[in-house]
């Protein structure tokens, strides 16, 4: 089966359920599993991500107004490798080629490849979707046996948690303006043992300002810039500090401000969503999960500004 994936978390997912040898094309974003930026890139993006977050946001705003496209489909490329899947999604036109766009294009290919278009809101969906492309690529016993084990690492988790202290947490989507984190994350947050002041499970991530994240007073905040690994993260965060009542925060006074991977752990809709609430776990009850979470993946932001 030649399959072309124009998701990341697709791509992802292809690769859990053992089959990253039948991917022929993917994203300009794919780049889990190591390798698979080498194969054909079907899209391209109209914004430079070198932008800080400010001016991303001002330039998605600009386009969706215009009603134009965030991102560019090749469509003589797909024609070319002549998919016999194509696999994309309907959540969300900024962080991906529209679904209207993709069947558009795949209607007119010659080979009439099957389409699979992923839509979740929820880490359950997560893990049956992980279920559905392993099923498309006659993969679903391994994908079966995958997810089992994922459900197994998230029961650990609310097992160790059980009990404890639930603080409050805001996880915080993009920075400059602040959106909530919403879909998956409170459901991460929940498992991880904390509550989530901002969105609640499966809800869009909406525009916040910074005072309604201070009047929430969160004990633990955890900075998530869709799109951005930790370190990109953290550029971004340093302006926070000037903020009016930044150094009031309950989070802040008590070193408990993280910021995230999101990239791998957080904004993708994939399987390493477990890692993230893995990751969560130990940010919000470290004397329950021994050793702080690795830097690349997570880190204190205090020691940024120092």
């Amino acid at each position: 089966m030649r399959v072309v994936s124009l998701l990341p978390s697709a791509t992802e997912m292809v690769h859990f359920a053992g089959a990253t040898e039948s991917l022929v094309g993917v994203t300009h974003e794919c780049d889990h599993p190591p390798g698979v930026e080498g194969l054909p890139k079907l899209t391209s993006s109209r914004i430079d991500p070198t932008l800080s977050g400010a001016e991303i946001d001002a330039e998605v705003n600009r386009l969706v107004t215009d009603d134009e496209s965030l991102y560019a489909l090749d469509a003589d490329l797909l024609e070319n490798l002549a998919p016999d899947l194509v696999i994309t999604q309907g959540l969300c036109d900024v962080c991906a080629v529209s679904t209207s766009l993709v069947e558009e294009v795949v209607s007119g290919l010659r080979g009439n490849p099957d389409l699979l278009v992923l839509n979740p809101t929820s880490l359950q969906d997560v893990l049956n979707d992980s279920i559905r492309v392993g099923d498309a690529l006659g993969r679903r016993g391994e994908a079966e046996r995958n997810v089992a084990a994922l459900r197994d690492r998230l029961d650990e988790v609310e097992r160790t948690v059980a009990g404890l202290p639930r603080p409050g947490v805001g996880c915080i989507e993009w920075l400059d303006p602040p959106f909530s984190a919403g879909h998956w994350v409170p459901e991460m947050v929940r498992i991880a043992g904390g509550r989530e002041l901002f969105a609640g499970p499966g809800e869009r991530s909406v525009r916040l300002d910074w005072e309604t994240v201070f009047e929430a007073a969160p004990e633990v905040l955890v900075l998530m810039p869709c799109g951005f690994d930790a370190g990109r993260a953290a550029e971004e965060a340093k302006s926070l500090p000037n903020l009016p009542g930044w150094s009031d925060l309950p989070a802040v006074k008590n070193e408990r401000v993280w910021v995230v991977d999101a990239n791998s752990y957080f904004s993708r809709p994939a399987p390493r969503l477990v890692e993230g609430v893995e990751i969560l776990a130990r940010i919000l009850h470290p004397g329950a999960f021994p050793g702080e979470p690795e830097g690349n993946t997570a880190s204190r932001l205090s020691p940024v500004f120092e």
